[in-house]
């Protein structure tokens, strides 16, 4: 075997769609997109706001691409004529203005208006902790502050004074305080002054930074990823390589706009003339039902909580009906096992002998008639519910369990799941329509090069063999803001960036993670455990809706499990159990929540004894079973990880180190 350090040629697929897409290889900057997509897609809706979702006070709107151009270029006029300086500082930087909102039409034209003034931005969520903000406008040196209300500005007000901030512009109508000593202007006020104030063009270029984006801090201060336009147009002109939408295409938003994950695909989406729906996890559900989009973007949590939905209409079918999908189901998987192995597609045969294809071609052609009768019977019916015309869907942000791999493949919606990190702008990987290897993160990006390497000499590591990610291309971040140090530690000389991820590489070259260096749960035998295999093979329960392990330094692994308390109930009215919650078995020895009160006593042996019956079912089923594998300890705690509780991230992936802090005794005595 040879060692692994190649750039992802284009496939024959690749360069076609290329070809076909709206070309923006020559543009030098963001702001340059927007007049050849008016240009492209003048009356097309561009953006839509059905529900107002970024709480501003606006009534539910609608912008097509010229709309959306004129507004862009009348809100950096409205910044202009408030007075800053256009030219690059002198640490060769452009101007820095700070951005804290969330999702809306409003948050696009603020972002590009930025730009497009001639500053960068450095960008949060409106709902981020207060003393986060404010880290972020003293760290990024911002001169002004783009805010999405006046709450959210009188929060962080009593601080002001002391950055500085010359300006505030409110991206509600809400009128400014009287009295202020700070210039305080709204939405309206703000494009009002653009439409009488002759805009400046500014040129910028492909090293110019665009923008800050601060990572999240669990293990200490935020770092400001330094994203230049160079980095984030690689991700405009090339994510269409792998899949190309139709202008007019709708797709349907929930992730922050503000974050990496999602911005570079709205930028991109937006570049190819679609339509981009807002919505959020309230009305998520229903939005599919009526919008009917094309496309959907999303991180694992959310493809969970679909396949829960569905999972809890087939529980609540009578028992033959049941049976009837479960059966169904089974086939179904035999059917795409086999399929994917005469395809050498399948994961745990890469390469099999003609042989093998053949016996599983003939499997396929057996099993294919019975997979067809459950497509009409069951699975048309949960397409539509995602609207009956999705495409595509882009999972990232986040491993995705195989189980919903495999679901969403026998229900035929197309998953191309991806990999990167914010400072990767963020897309390194990602999975081919036409070469769908399911349970991977898909070949580089064009232009792109992966190495693995011993996470401890740096050597590179044969092909097939596990290591260190690392990752060498145009999206590669600039470094850390203000901290050359940790750029250093994160870039090396030759330009390699060092993501912190353990994976492996496939013959195709397609990246296969396998979990996070600093995840990794050393036991006391020596044995390394990636948790988020096993986590993701325990979710497959019906009786477990979160789960995180623990066991650094002990004999055993434990795991942290939020039930899921209505599959719960209804397994005990089928056992006749009506047993009591005690007085306190929340975390932290108090009364839960109303809404997790239950009459199942989480500590009774029917129900300790379920979780352990499923742990080791789910954990003994997976692939690549060791006995160090196995659960051990367990605890059952009511309340879930959540973004409000600060136990996830904005991406839905668990803060392992909050949660270990919050839950720091429970663990200590898990393994007394």
């Amino acid at each position: 075997m040879s060692n692994h350090r190649t750039a992802y040629r284009l496939t024959p697929e690749e360069s076609n769609n290329l070809k076909r897409a709206a070309d923006y290889s020559s543009v030098q900057s963001l702001p340059e997109i927007w007049p050849l997509a008016a240009q492209r897609f003048k009356n097309i809706v561009a953006l839509q706001d059905p529900h107002g979702v970024g709480a501003l006070g606006a009534k539910p709107s609608s912008l097509t691409y010229a709309q959306l151009y004129q507004q862009i270029q009348q809100f950096a006029a409205g910044l202009q004529s408030l007075g800053f300086k256009t030219e690059l500082d002198e640490t060769g930087l452009p101007t820095r203005i700070a951005l804290f909102a969330d999702n809306s039409p409003r948050w696009m034209i603020a972002d590009q208006g930025i730009i497009t003034a001639g500053a960068a931005n450095a960008v949060r969520s409106a709902q981020a902790d207060r003393e986060e903000l404010l880290y972020i406008l003293e760290d990024s040196g911002s001169i002004g502050l783009v805010v999405e209300n006046l709450a959210l500005l009188k929060s962080l007000r009593d601080r002001l004074d002391s950055l500085p901030i010359g300006w505030v512009i409110l991206l509600s109508e809400e009128q400014p305080p009287e009295g202020e000593t700070l210039k305080i202007i709204n939405y309206a006020q703000l494009m009002a002054a653009g439409a009488s104030h002759p805009l400046t063009s500014v040129i910028h270029h492909r090293d110019t930074l665009a923008t800050l984006l601060y990572t999240s801090g669990t293990t200490g201060k935020p770092k400001g990823v330094m994203l230049t336009h160079g980095n984030l147009l690689h991700q405009v002109v090339n994510i269409g390589s792998v899949w190309l939408p139709e202008p007019g295409d709708k797709v349907l938003s929930i992730l922050p706009s503000w974050h990496a994950y999602e911005r570079a695909v709205e930028y991109f989406i937006l570049s190819q003339g679609c339509t981009q729906i807002y919505t959020n996890l309230r009305n998520v559900k229903k939005d599919l039902r009526e919008f009917k989009p094309q496309l959907m973007v999303g991180v694992p949590r959310l493809w969970e909580s679909i396949y829960e939905g569905v999972q809890k209409q087939f529980r609540e079918q009578p028992a033959n009906k049941q049976r009837l999908v479960q059966n169904f189901l089974n086939v179904s998987k035999r059917y795409i096992e086999a399929r994917r192995l005469a395809q050498g597609l399948s994961l745990g045969n890469l390469q099999p002998s003609a042989i093998e294809r053949l016996k599983a071609r003939v499997q396929a052609t057996v099993l294919w008639p019975v997979h067809q009768l459950a497509n009409k019977i069951v699975y048309q019916k949960v397409r539509e519910a995602t609207g009956g015309q999705i495409k595509i869907v882009i999972s990232g942000g986040g491993s995705l369990a195989r189980h919903l791999d495999d679901f969403f493949e026998i229900i035929g919606v197309e998953v191309l799941v991806g990999y990167g990190l914010t400072e990767t702008s963020p897309v390194t990987n990602v999975r081919r329509p036409w070469r769908n290897l399911r349970y991977s993160s898909g070949p580089p990006m064009p232009g792109t090069e992966i190495r693995i390497v011993n996470p401890e000499t740096r050597q590179l590591l044969p092909q097939g063999q596990q290591g260190l990610v690392m990752v060498r291309g145009p999206q590669v971040m600039q470094g850390y803001y203000k901290k050359p140090e940790a750029t250093a530690k994160a870039i090396d000389a030759d330009g390699w960036f060092d993501t912190g991820d353990l994976g492996w590489v496939t013959p195709e070259n397609h990246l296969v993670l396998t979990g996070r260096a600093k995840d990794t749960i050393v036991l006391t035998n020596g044995e390394n455990i990636e948790p988020q295999p096993i986590e993701d093979a325990c979710i497959r329960s019906a009786y477990i809706d979160q789960i995180m392990l623990v066991g650094q330094d002990q004999r055993s692994l434990g795991a942290l499990i939020v039930p899921n308390l209505e599959a719960l109930q209804q397994w005990a009215a089928a056992q006749n159990l009506n047993l009591r919650l005690p007085d306190a078995v929340s975390p932290q020895s108090a009364a839960p929540p109303e809404e997790f009160r239950t009459a199942i006593d989480l500590q009774s042996k029917e129900v300790q004894s379920l979780f352990r019956s499923e742990l080791n079912r789910e954990v003994k089923n997976r692939p690549g079973y060791r006995p160090d594998d196995r659960i051990g300890s367990f605890e059952l705690i009511l309340e879930p990880f959540s973004l409000e509780n600060g136990m996830m991230t904005q991406t839905l992936k668990i803060r392992r180190p909050v949660v270990m802090e919050r839950y720091h005794d429970i663990i200590i005595g898990m393994f007394a």
